[in-house]
C-alpha cells in the first residue's frame, strides 16, 4: 500500500505535463485555423533561433547535475577514477546534447 502512493504521484505529474502539452498544442491549431479563416498566416520564425536557446538551457541543466552528483563519488567503496561513476551520465547526458546543440546551431547558420 505504501508503494502505490509515489507511483500515482509520478503518474499525476507525468499526466499534468504531457495534459499540458496537448492543451498548448491544441491552443496552438486553433489558433492556425483562425488565422487561416480569415485569410492570414502566420508571421515567419527566424530559423536557428531554437537550437541556440534549447542548447543552453539543456546545457545549463546538465552542468547544474554534473556538479550535483560530482560529490557522490566520494562517497563511493569502489574506486572510480576521478571519482566519476556511473551516477553521472545523469548530468552527463544532458550537458553534451545541450553542447551538440549549440554547436548545430553555429555549424548550420548561413
Amino acid at each position: 500500500m505504501n508503494d502505490i502512493i509515489p507511483c500515482i504521484g509520478v503518474i499525476g505529474v507525468l499526466a499534468i505535463i504531457f495534459g499540458f502539452l496537448a492543451f498548448m498544442r491544441y491552443m496552438n491549431y486553433k489558433e492556425t485555423i483562425a488565422l487561416a479563416e480569415k485569410g492570414l498566416t502566420r508571421p515567419e520564425k527566424k530559423p536557428g533561433k531554437g537550437l541556440l536557446r534549447w542548447g543552453i538551457v539543456i546545457t545549463a541543466i546538465g552542468t547544474a547535475l554534473s556538479l550535483g552528483l560530482y560529490p557522490l563519488g566520494f562517497d563511493s567503496a569502489q574506486n572510480y577514477p576521478l571519482h566519476l561513476g556511473p551516477w553521472m551520465l545523469g548530468g552527463f547526458v544532458p550537458l553534451f546534447l545541450g553542447l551538440g546543440l549549440i554547436l548545430l546551431h553555429y555549424l548550420t547558420e548561413k
